[in-house]
């Protein structure tokens, strides 16, 4: 009898409960910070795996997020399990909802309608498959899964290959707010940098020491030798920062983001070279279109492009790429040159075209 009265007495205060098969109780505990103890009687629980690295992927490519769930110990899930995929902001707060999904009937949401779904091709898979994939897809996504009332997530890290360049507006420096900013990268085939891709750029050589936005709304500029101008020369190297800054009364450069092409970027030139508006003329008289800036970044990054004469853009500046440093092609570090948006001159033209 005692031990049946302390057994009841211990139920009463810890509210036992048994769901889907999930028999556990939170012990309230005495000391007042509001963290009960769950213990599992029976000891099944539902994990989600994940992959620990990121994945990898590039504009235009079909990309995988693995996403496996199981029991411990091993068993059948006893109701239809519930599938949701949502994509994260850098601190993890949710941000988008990606795809829901019952069984075999599965809804993707915004940008995601036609291009994602799930892959559930063994048991206990919940991935998301992701086609067509787009600058902004880049980020962190919650896998998470439902059993009844019971709920596990895991994380999977989507990057997609690029490169991070500095933009400046035809009118100068430091001439755009924040969303000004925005919309100049994506007139340039590109998107505002993430503090994520601005630092891989950084480890990758980047040294540039005018300050730009972030897609988070934060001003920075990456460091590679430092120097007074940029920070003071007894700072070490590094990601500079303003924070954030007033997204209208503030203005700064931009850092944009690009990645793998669809197309291809090509030369044209005329023997006595062309006006900016001839230019444009002539790639659509080839089926194609005057190149962004963000295409020729891509196609030197990417492709190789590797020219020693100077071409107009869409944006109005004139610029060439130097994957093969060489003597009369600029400095002895490959690159992608720029002359500026010279109001007169005659150049070639680089234009682009789709596959």
């Amino acid at each position: 009898l005692p031990l049946l009265l302390e057994a009841t007495l211990l139920q009463l205060a810890s509210g036992s409960r048994h769901y889907n098969g999930f028999y556990y109780n939170h012990i309230m505990n005495d000391k007042g910070n509001g963290q009960d103890k769950v213990v599992y009687f029976n000891e099944v629980k539902l994990v989600v795996e994940t992959p620990k690295d990121p994945v990898y992927s590039s504009n235009g490519a079909n990309v995988t997020l693995p996403c496996h769930y199981r029991y411990e110990p091993d068993r059948e899930a006893k109701h239809k399990i519930r599938i949701k995929w949502s994509k994260l902001r850098d601190d993890y707060t949710k941000e988008q909802d990606v795809l829901v999904a019952i069984g075999k009937t599965n809804v993707a949401f915004g940008d995601f309608q036609g291009r994602a779904h799930l892959r559930q091709t063994g048991r206990n898979e919940a991935s998301l498959v992701i086609s067509d994939v787009r600058l902004q897809d880049d980020g962190k996504y919650r896998c998470e899964v439902i059993d009844g009332l019971e709920d596990e997530s895991n994380v999977v890290d989507l990057r997609l290959q690029g490169i991070v360049f500095p933009y400046q507006p035809p009118r100068g420096q430091y001439r755009l707010n924040f969303h000004e900013a925005k919309r100049a990268c994506q007139e340039q085939g590109a998107i505002l940098a993430t503090f994520n891709q601005l630092f891989q750029a950084w480890s990758e050589g980047l040294d540039w020491c005018n300050a730009g936005w972030l897609a988070d709304g934060t001003v920075q500029y990456p460091i590679r030798l430092p120097r007074k101008p940029c920070g003071g020369l007894h700072l070490a190297p590094g990601i500079r920062s303003y924070g954030p800054r007033h997204q209208h009364l503030h203005r700064f450069d931009a850092f944009c983001f690009s990645s793998g092409l669809k197309g291809e970027v090509f030369y044209l030139d005329h023997a006595a070279g062309m006006t900016l508006e001839k230019a444009k003329q002539s790639c659509q008289d080839v089926g194609a279109e005057i190149a962004r800036v963000g295409q020729l970044y891509s196609a030197w990054k990417f492709l190789g492009l590797d020219r020693c004469d100077a071409g107009w853009l869409a944006d109005g500046s004139v610029r060439y790429p130097i994957a093969k440093p060489r003597a009369n092609c600029g400095p002895e570090e490959p690159g992608v040159r720029s002359f500026g948006f010279p109001s007169k001159g005659r150049f070639g033209v680089f234009c682009y075209k789709e596959r």
